[in-house]
């Protein structure tokens, strides 16, 4: 007999169709699986026949044929066991529909030996794909439920065990049904820190400001202890929230990835790898392609600290996502794209010991020390940063003053007007113009273009530096509401290209 189940596979961020079907016949008893299944998928046999036997079931003593169709596609991941042990059911005749002519259930979920439902990861992707599909409902795992249930539309049912399942395709004992027509959303309990915590710093603060507003790579250098750091951490909270498309698509990362959400958060993620981390671990990849730190990142902050500590090689593997915001990982068989539009911010020390420029405390590092730290950095890596500053120590009367900062909530409204005016001007970030689009839309006065020229004779700018300075004197002007890029704009933007930060 023949059973036909419906089924996806993961391909990046999306699901594709797979139909999974299981034959029994005469013949010597065996159990084969074709459809390019990876060695996860495989190993299944082992865990669906001692699932099914645990579950009180015989296993069928016949020639047992799996095809997980379309053949021409790689399958990834243990998800498939649920449905082919029910095909396994289905077609030994052990298990009758309520309704023979009903779709069947979507079907998700790694056996363990003794017949229990394992969460899996993914699910989140593969729910939206069953949505799409207009499946009648999808069974999951327990662990997975309130991430299934995030999809708006989808009837969602929760099954810790193979004889769960089976009762309900046969009608004894129906799953009772968790439909959401609204995605949860988290509140305040991943409220991040407050930029009223810093003390100081204002040129600092304004450029991380400016740096949200028009989602501008930004490059910190200071002695330690200074607020790099610190800035940094609260930059999240002076973002934009995210929408319902954007924070979905932020969730799908996170659930690719098997990391537990009971709700979608609008909060923009923020991600600090340490500077040991690998190309690999910071854009992706893999023997099985996975998402890095940038595409974790997607729509939020990626903050290398102590940026010259990173290996080189694995600075310059940015150059393409800062530029394309994705990330292509090339296989022999196959391309993955993953998304990875994320604000870089980086923070550097001014000298291997930290301590060059201090009020008090002396730099023992000698000149050839101080530039070969410094020449760590590529010029074309330096060049992608729209804003560079240097962070003078904070005074101590600053830093022991009683009155906070100014809050996130205040600064983060600045942002918000700023960005739905550009938005609504051009339809992106101002970082995200084009050269074509950005003498449309940021073309300066008079005065604005007689200093601008001045500041590209002077500063020698690359074709790049001479864009990312009126991108950034654009956002300037959107921030006070001027639809005018002036030269007071130009002049503001030309402090944040500051050579003693990374040069």
């Amino acid at each position: 007999m023949l059973a036909r189940l419906p089924s996806a596979s993961l391909r990046g961020l999306d699901a594709e169709a797979v139909t999974v079907e299981v034959d029994l016949s005469r013949g010597i008893p065996g159990w084969s699986m074709v459809g390019l299944a990876d060695a996860s998928v495989r190993e299944a046999k082992d865990r669906v026949r001692a699932a099914i036997l645990n579950a009180g079931f015989d296993f069928p003593l016949a020639r047992i044929t799996v095809n997980l169709a379309p053949a021409d596609r790689k399958k990834i991941g243990a998800y498939f066991d649920l449905p082919v042990a029910v095909g396994i059911l289905l077609a030994s005749g052990q298990l009758l529909p309520a309704d023979p002519d009903a779709p069947l259930p979507f079907l998700v979920g790694e056996l363990g030996l003794n017949g229990a439902i394992n969460p899996v990861a993914g699910v989140l992707p593969l729910a939206i794909f069953a949505r799409q599909q207009n499946a009648p409902a999808m069974i999951v795992p327990p662990g997975n439920r309130q991430e299934a249930a995030m999809v708006p539309g989808l009837t969602v049912l929760a099954a810790g065990h193979l004889l769960d399942v089976a009762r309900h395709i046969s009608g004894a004992a129906p799953l009772t049904p968790e439909r959401s027509d609204e995605r949860p959303v988290t509140t305040g309990s991943d409220t991040p820190p407050d930029m009223a915590d810093v003390r100081g710093q204002h040129q600092a603060r304004r450029a991380v400001e400016i740096a949200a507003c028009g989602r501008h790579p930004l490059l910190m250098c200071g002695n330690p202890g200074v607020g790099k750091s610190m800035l940094a951490m609260r930059m999240p909270g002076i973002l934009p929230p995210l929408d319902d498309d954007e924070a979905m698509e932020v969730a799908r990362i996170r659930s690719i990835l098997g990391e537990a959400q009971p709700a979608i958060s609008r909060l923009p993620p923020f991600r600090a790898p340490h500077h040991t981390c690998s190309d690999v671990a910071l854009v992706g990849g893999g023997s099985t392609p996975r998402p890095g730190e940038c595409s974790r990142a997607h729509l939020g902050v990626l903050f290398l600290d102590e940026l010259p500590e990173f290996r080189r090689s694995v600075l310059e593997v940015l150059r393409q996502p800062l530029e394309r915001g994705m990330v292509t990982i090339a296989r022999a068989v196959d391309a993955i794209t993953f998304p990875a539009r994320f604000q870089l911010v980086a923070a550097m020390n001014p000298c291997p010991c930290g301590y060059l420029g201090h009020p008090h405390k002396p730099c023992r590092c000698t000149p050839q020390q101080v530039q070969r730290y410094r020449h760590r950095l590529s010029g074309p890596l330096l060049d992608r940063f729209d804003l560079r500053i240097q962070l003078p120590a904070v005074d101590r009367t600053e830093l022991t003053a009683m009155q906070p900062g100014e809050p996130s909530a205040a600064i983060r409204a600045r942002v918000i007007a700023g960005r739905a005016r550009m938005i609504a001007r051009q339809g992106c970030c101002n970082a995200e113009l084009t050269p074509r689009r950005l003498e449309r839309f940021a073309a300066p006065d008079a005065a604005g273009a007689a200093l601008l020229q001045q500041a590209f004779t002077r500063f020698a700018l690359s074709a790049r530096g001479y864009h990312r300075l009126l991108r950034v004197a654009r956002t300037i002007a959107d921030l006070e509401g001027s639809d005018t890029v002036g030269a007071p704009h130009i002049a503001e933007a030309l402090q944040f290209r500051g050579e003693s930060a990374g040069g």
